[in-house]
């Protein structure tokens, strides 16, 4: 199986390259930049074939996908940066790179026959309520740019396809770039105290164990939508920064608040995150390891 992933100079596609060589699939890799840019681990991916590919150019998308022609596409190139998402000068940056570049990645994808992953979000939703949001709901409300532009991608995907899973994943973490514990780590480590939001629920996803997923997945053709975070039950980001320092040795206090005294965030977060994992099982695919267990094994892949 050939495979092309999208953004591996990110968390997720990294740890997919790293899987699909470890399977002995053909993976070749593509980010915006000249060069693999991500994490220089001496792991399978800093080796691997790369592409430079800017998916926002839909005469490249086109020219690179027909040039591979992999059995499928694994599109993990996204804009993350929720907040700087929100800002005036930034939002058709933001469209261009996850609806049209998703857009032109999934008529590559049609062009020539190729299954196509997407990575999709939490945020499609407007995070209301307290009951888990299953995969195939439509009531999408998405409350920011970055959500709403997702989404956007999903139904880019959705209609131009019909061999795609769309698989929702919420509070990632990796070995490769920034994420929340790193920042938490980091903050704990020089303050005698942080302030955490307790209104905000979900459940985190190591990328490292996600990637196994994606990679069962698309040796299958159980097409649809899915949601995909580790195990171990639904949590606040102050339960899991009270962990991440329990784990670390920390003794810093985390002070609970909500996110109105909080106050710092520029695009509105959705209060339920909550995630429904089932259709995994139901499809036969290997749930994630529990949250508790990924935070340990990742605790020990990072310097901190």
């Amino acid at each position: 199986m050939k495979v092309f992933v999208t953004g591996v100079g990110g968390q997720l596609g990294h740890d997919v390259m790293n899987e699909l060589a470890e399977r002995g699939y053909e993976g070749i890799g593509s980010d915006i930049h000249p060069e693999y840019s991500g994490l220089a681990d001496g792991s399978a991916v800093t080796h691997m074939p790369y592409v430079q590919l800017d998916i926002t150019d839909e005469e490249a998308v086109f020219k690179a996908v027909g040039e591979i022609h992999p059995d499928v596409v694994v599109h993990c190139a996204a804009w993350t940066a929720v907040d700087m998402a929100e800002d005036d000068d930034k939002v058709e940056k933001v469209r261009k790179i996850n609806a049209d570049g998703t857009k032109n990645i999934a008529l590559a994808c049609k062009k020539i026959d190729a299954k196509m992953l997407y990575l999709s979000t939490d945020y499609v939703f407007d995070g209301k309520g307290s009951e888990p949001w299953k995969p195939d709901c439509k009531d999408y409300k998405p409350l920011n740019v970055y959500g709403k532009t997702k989404l956007e991608g999903e139904l880019a995907v959705s209609s131009a396809l019909e061999k795609y899973y769309i698989v929702r994943i919420a509070w990632v973490f990796g070995k490769n770039g920034k994420n929340f514990i790193k920042t938490m780590l980091q903050v704990g480590k020089s303050h005698a105290q942080v302030k955490v939001v307790n209104d905000q629920f979900g459940t985190p996803t190591y990328t490292f164990d996600l990637a196994r997923l994606l990679v069962d997945m698309i040796e299958t053709d159980k097409y649809g939508y899915y949601h995909a975070t580790n195990e171990g039950g639904y949590i606040s980001w102050y339960d899991f920064t009270k962990e991440i320092f329990k784990q670390a040795g920390y003794s810093t206090e985390v002070i609970p608040v909500t996110t109105e005294e909080y106050g710092l965030s520029k695009a509105v977060r959705p209060s339920n995150s909550r995630l429904d994992r089932s259709k995994l099982t139901e499809q036969g695919f290997c749930p994630l390891p529990q949250w508790q267990d990924a935070l340990s094994r990742y605790l020990k892949e990072i310097d901190y």
